[in-house]
Order: C-alpha cells, then structure tokens, then sequence
C-alpha cells in the first residue's frame, strides 16, 4: 500500500505557520527573477541545502521585503508571476503562472507575499524527517509531495486511519495542511490526491480501481503531457478507462507506452527511489533588455560562479558546460563544450566567458535570458583525466575548494572578482549617455 503526501497551497501555508493573519482570507505567493545576484550591493546568499532531483535554490532575504520593495520594479509597474495561490484566492481565478498584475485586479483585496524559500526548504526538510520516522520508506518527490511505502508495516484495514493520524501529526508539529490519496501503487495514489484536497484523505481499493479511472481525463494523470495528449487522442483515447483497453498499442510503443500503461494499470509502480541523482545542474536570469556586452560578460561571470558553487556542493565534476542566449527579438543562440578537466572555478569562468563570446551571433541585439549548464557527470573511477594538465587542475581544485569553504561559512559573494564589480550599462541610452 502507498501514500502520496501533498502539502496543500504549501508557500502560502509556510507563511502562515508564521502569520495567523494570512489565515481564510486571500493570500497569494508571487516571485520575480532574482536579479538581485548581480547587484554590487553587500548581501548574503546561501545555497538550500535540499539535494537530490532538486535544483539547488540561491537563497536570499526576499520573504523581508515589502510589497512594493519587491514587486513595484523602478518605474512603478508591478512585477512578478504567481507561484502559490490559497484556496480562497483561487475562488476569485487567481492560478498559478499568472501575473501578479492580472491577480490583482481579479482580486484587489489579494494579499501578495514575496517568497521565503528558506523557509520552505526548512519546512520540507523537517516534514521529510517527520515522515522517515513514521514510515519505513519514503521518497521525496518534490519540496512539497511524498510518497510512502507501508506495505507490511500498515495493514489494509488500518491505513485511512495511519493516514489521519500523519495528517494531525504534521498539523500539530509543523502547522501545515497536507493532502494524502491512498492506493495499491504509488502513481496512482499521486492521482486520488487530487480527489483528496483540500486537506483530506481519499483511499480507493484495488478491487475498485477500474471503475473509479473509467472516466477520468487523460490529462488528469501525472506525466502526460500536452504533447502525449494530442498523440492519445488521435487514437481516440480521452480517459484512463480508454488506456486500459489498449494494451496492445501501448506495448507496441516500447518502453514509453508500456511505463505508462503500467503506471495507469498499476503494474510494476512500487519502486521508490531514495535519492535521485542529477543528469544536469543549471542557473538562468530573465531581465529587462540589455546591449551592453560588458555588462552581459559581467552576469556571466557571477551566473558562472554560483553555478560553481552549486556544482562544488554537489559534489559532482562536468565535463560538459552549455549557455544560452536569448535576445529581445525571441531568436535564441546556445552551444556547449566538452572538456576533460578537474573542475574549479577559474578554467570554469573562462570556458563560459569564450562560449558567450563565440555564440553571441547578435551582437548589435538586446539580451534578455542568460542560461548556464553543467552536464555529463564523470565517475571517478571510469574517467581518465587530461595527464598533462592533471598538477595544475589539482591546485586550482584546492583554491576552488578554499573559496567553496568560504562562500559555505559567510555567503556565496563573501569573495568576488574585480570583473564582477564594474559598473553596469542596462540600456541604449545609458551606453549614448556614457560615450
């Protein structure tokens, strides 16, 4: 029997752990890109210390700032994409990925919050920790859902109860409202936690399975796509019952159309997978367009020393590094490079400066999204290294790993380099007004 645990509405429920104020009225979580990176301004960033399939989060003093400190950008216009919304908000249409702007006037009494992630990683970590007591295996799907393995531990007869039993647990010790769906696989329980919420419990028996998925949109399953949306219904299959009647044409399909067949049919899903390794580590900025091209290698810069710092914390050495670049017109230049070296942070910085400098097709443009990543992780033990350059890369490994300890203990810009501090040009006219 699997749990899927569910924190429900859960950046807006972490405020209110903090703010019975925030409590049965519209209340909304919203983010902006985090500029504030490349800021010269003296600030303390840390890193969240989630591992796993999480990509790793630039942690800063957001959750501080006042609505205007923090949505109202410059020139007075509201800034900013929600990311949570409560129940009560949701009533007035306000969704996910929506404007804050376009909240505001569907519900001009929303109360907007600027994030706290550490917070919420804090949150996580404790509910991870709560769980891992209380059940004997859990996996970590994402910062807010769970899944729970209680076979032979949580007859069938007593697991609605188990589950309300976490349900007060978590309430009680952490303040959060949480969700749970109940089935005889773990996609499936992902699915009936949906019918679960708000704040519920919801178990379907195995022997009442098909009947219960017999009319359920495809789209309502987790991990269908838009894509393998248009594909299912060009097969005319519109519902999960419609899946379960086509055997045949998804095992036809391989690997893809069997896993999802099994997944529906809950066939071969009670695997839970404890630590996730990551096949990519990345960090991107979208901003207001910028032409100035030293202003646009400076960002490069600091974008490649968080990375850094993110790569050092996972403990994992590229030998792929990537950008992108795109441009106020909406065309977009990226490319990669291979490389065979011991990662550190000065060979790292010079590879994505000459990507940016060699993939830059339109110099005369405006930017507005800067993209790093690192990719293809080496094995210790199955790499050979570039022998020539093997001394050197060692001690500049032991320089990265004195300024990771640094950036660990008092921040990641505790130590900066003096390209980063130079003075920024954001736009036309400020690049005519200097000259």
């Amino acid at each position: 029997m699997f749990l899927h645990l569910d924190l429900d509405c859960f950046f807006v429920s972490a405020h209110r752990t903090l703010d019975n104020s925030l409590k049965n009225i519209p209340v909304a979580v919203g983010g902006r890109s985090n500029l504030n990176i490349f800021s010269t301004k003296k600030e303390v960033r840390k890193i969240s210390e989630n591992n796993g399939a999480f990509v790793s989060t630039i942690l800063t003093n957001e959750g501080e700032k006042t609505f205007n400190d923090y949505f109202v950008d410059e020139n007075g216009k509201i800034r900013g994409i929600i990311t949570t919304s409560s129940y009560e908000a949701r009533e007035f249409g306000v969704k996910t990925a929506m404007s804050v702007n376009e909240a505001l006037k569907l519900c001009p009494n929303l109360k907007m919050i600027p994030p706290n992630y550490p917070l919420y990683h804090e949150l996580s970590q404790k509910l991870y920790k709560l769980l891992s007591y209380e059940i004997p295996l859990v996996e970590q799907f994402s910062i807010d859902e769970f899944f729970g393995d209680v076979r032979g531990y949580i007859g069938e007869e007593e697991v609605v109860e188990f589950a309300y039993y976490l349900k007060e647990k978590i309430l009680k010790e952490l303040k959060l409202p949480i969700s749970i769906g109940i089935a005889h696989s773990k996609y499936l329980a992902k699915l009936i936690t949906e019918y679960a919420k708000p704040d519920g419990v919801r178990y379907i028996k195995k022997e009442d399975m098909d009947e219960f998925l017999k009319d359920i949109p495809i789209k309502e399953f987790p991990g269908i796509g838009k894509g393998y949306q248009q594909k299912l219904q060009g097969y005319g299959i519109k519902t999960l019952g419609d899946i379960k009647n086509k055997k045949n044409l998804f095992y036809s399909w391989k690997k893809p159309g069997i896993d999802l067949y099994n997944r529906v049919c809950g066939i071969n899903d009670t695997q839970l997978i404890q630590q996730r390794d990551k096949k990519s580590i990345g960090i991107g900025r979208t901003f207001d367009p910028i032409y100035d091209r030293q202003e646009l290698l400076r960002r490069v810069i600091i974008l490649s020393r968080y990375l850094c710092f993110i790569v050092k914390k996972s403990d994992v050495n590229p030998l792929t590094y990537a950008i992108k670049i795109k441009y106020e017109s909406n065309t977009k230049s990226k490319n990669y490079v291979n490389v065979n070296r011991i990662f550190n942070e000065s060979d790292f910085k010079a590879k994505m400066k000459t990507l940016f400098l060699e993939n830059d097709i339109h110099p005369t443009h405006s930017v507005v999204q800067l993209n790093l990543t690192v990719s293809n992780f080496s094995k210790p033990k199955e790499f050979t290294y570039n022998i020539f350059e093997y001394e050197e890369d060692i001690k500049k490994r032991e320089l990265t790993n004195k300024l990771q300890f640094l950036r660990d203990k008092y921040g990641v810009d505790i130590i900066k380099t003096a390209s980063e501090l130079k003075e920024k040009l954001t736009n036309k006219d400020d690049i005519i007004k200097k000259r």
